[in-house]
């Protein structure tokens, strides 16, 4: 089922891993950890701030990938090792002004919950654990996380 969203829309909230990446942490044998990003996901960022949209990242987890992203893009809005994160929603809520159809938050995992169950627009992707995907009014991208779910969202933004 298509993603639908009120063409309100200003501000992408997301956590990362599970919805950027694959929610998969690959170590080499030096013991370097690093993600994996699909492109069409990567092209989503561009896209949505080349047309005047906000992008906020928000993990329980600290890595150089949200800081390229952040860099690459200028994402006024990155926060990491977040173990709270609705009070980071709350605060770029504020922030920036926004009313319930201004924004739209995007997470998959327990660390997600309490966010997702608090705003109006809420989506996931379909490796979320099950309690996400039983949030009252959540809605489930086809695509899997880290393999073109951020761009499913992108695309229903940008062409409501």
């Amino acid at each position: 089922m298509a993603i639908r969203l009120p063409n309100s829309i200003k501000f992408v909230l997301t956590d990362f891993d599970g919805i950027l990446t694959d929610n998969c942490v690959y170590i080499d044998s030096k013991g370097s950890m690093t993600r994996k990003i699909n492109f069409k996901d990567v092209m989503a960022v561009s896209l949505l701030t080349k047309n005047g949209y906000k992008v906020g990242i928000i993990s329980g987890e600290e890595n150089a990938a949200i800081q390229i992203f952040k860099d690459k893009f200028s994402l006024d809005e990155v926060h990491q090792n977040i173990r709270i994160k609705i009070d980071v929603i709350k605060s770029i809520i504020d922030k920036y002004n926004l009313n319930e159809d201004e924004y739209v938050y995007v997470g998959d995992d327990i660390n997600d919950f309490e966010s997702l169950c608090f705003v109006k627009h809420k989506i996931t992707v379909p490796d979320a654990i099950s309690k996400i995907k039983n949030i009252d009014g959540i809605q489930i991208t086809d695509a899997h996380g880290g393999n073109g779910a951020f761009r499913e969202i992108a695309d229903a933004i940008l062409n409501g």
